[in-house]
């Protein structure tokens, strides 16, 4: 954050506190973290971390299936 405040000039203190709310959004709402399993801190906080993570599960599973069908078929 530190380095990102400092790339601009702010010449109203509004200008700053809009900037920190925008980083601050992005953080919690937007950015996946690694350290809690690639989810938003929002989704872990609000509870829909596992089912976030269960959903990406059953489309992996869908995925890994539509590939094995297309190279079985290619194959033949």
């Amino acid at each position: 954050m530190k380095n990102r405040i400092l790339l601009e000039n702010y010449f109203f203190s509004e200008d700053l506190e809009a900037q920190i709310a925008a980083f601050v959004n992005h953080y919690n709402h937007r950015r996946y973290h690694e350290s809690i399993g690639n989810l938003t801190p929002a989704d872990v906080y609000f509870g829909r971390g596992q089912t976030i993570l269960l959903q990406r599960e059953r489309i992996k599973r869908d995925t890994i299936k539509l590939r094995r069908l297309q190279h079985r078929r290619q194959a033949a």
